[in-house]
């Protein structure tokens, strides 16, 4: 019953967590008694006024209940569930929000963010391994799966967003980054052809996957549209008469500041596509054309994985939100 009391929150929020923790991992059981204020403040050595704020704070969480001669008791079980993204991004926000709203108090989820680094993103499904009732996980890569997930039970394992790698016996919520692309390219081809030229912006830093470009060229083939794939978006110009692709939102601004230098408009003198919708394309220049799955579509899938426990294995269409930048 040891628990070493940190800096960086309250000792009732922290007794509170290591409490729920226990009845999570099963330690109590609903129905089962808590130990008394007494024992708890002896064992953690802490005041009993810091034991009974931690009860009252599982109480209000709905967690652990209280009647007179029995003190307190388990009213149900919290379920703790990982959700490691990749980075932060209003989309991801958004997947998160429509996440949590469909789970109730009795799920706690721990956010976390990897950064695409593939020794954080090891460190930490090795250290949560256990302490979790539900794993919900982006990957670090689009063509691999780290060997450390198989170490989870595939039943608490949920992938979400990459997916070109081997995931026969686990369940994913996934975008497709290569046919999914061409498709919403598809969609808008009789827009495109009014252009001389569509061109990629698909940077080096960039961790989006590199086989969209194999589908961007194909699709240019297959409509016989000029196209160039542009990895240096310090290096590039805007010119009237063509359609930028842009992966990330701060070289959708880029481009659009490129064009005032050279006095374009945007879906006047050229064209503007941004990837993975958010909130800032709708009112930027008129409004940006974007290519996305529905971000608070993964995040609802993700809390029926967490809800019923059944198998998962969908991959979102890319959808086209067509606005005045093209």
């Amino acid at each position: 019953m040891k628990i070493t009391f940190g800096q960086q929150t309250t000792k009732v929020k922290q007794l509170a967590d290591k409490i729920s923790f226990d009845i999570s991992m099963g330690v109590y059981k609903s129905g089962d008694s808590l130990p008394s204020i007494n024992q708890l403040s002896q064992a953690y050595e802490v005041s009993r006024d810091t034991v009974f704020k931690a009860f009252l704070d599982l109480k209000e969480r709905g967690i652990i209940d209280s009647t007179p001669g029995k003190g307190y008791y388990v009213v149900g079980r919290l379920k703790n569930v990982l959700l490691l993204l990749d980075e932060y991004s209003p989309f991801k926000y958004a997947l998160y929000n429509s996440f949590v709203k469909r789970l109730s108090i009795r799920y706690k989820v721990d956010l976390l963010f990897h950064q695409y680094n593939e020794r954080l993103f090891n460190t930490i499904i090795r250290e949560s391994l256990g302490r979790y009732n539900k794993y919900i996980v982006m990957n670090f890569d689009n063509e691999k799966l780290s060997p450390n997930l198989y170490k989870i039970n595939p039943s608490k394992l949920l992938l979400l967003d990459f997916g070109k790698f081997e995931k026969e016996g686990f369940s994913y919520v996934c975008q497709d980054f290569d046919q999914g692309f061409y498709n919403a390219l598809f969609q808008l081809a009789d827009r495109l052809r009014k252009y001389q030229k569509l061109v990629f912006v698909l940077v080096d830093d960039s961790m989006h996957p590199r086989s969209s470009r194999d589908f961007f060229e194909r699709f240019c083939a297959d409509q016989h549209l000029g196209c160039e794939v542009v990895s240096d978006i310090e290096g590039l110009q805007v010119r009237r008469g063509e359609v930028y692709i842009a992966i990330r939102q701060i070289d959708v601004v880029s481009i659009i500041k490129k064009s005032r230098v050279e006095g374009l408009q945007c879906g006047v003198d050229f064209g503007l596509i941004g990837y993975n919708d958010t909130p800032a394309y709708e009112v930027i220049d008129q409004g940006i054309t974007a290519l996305s799955v529905d971000w608070e579509k993964m995040g609802d899938k993700a809390a029926e994985f967490v809800l019923q426990g059944k198998t998962i294995q969908d991959y979102l269409p890319t959808e086209v939100r067509l606005r005045a930048s093209l």
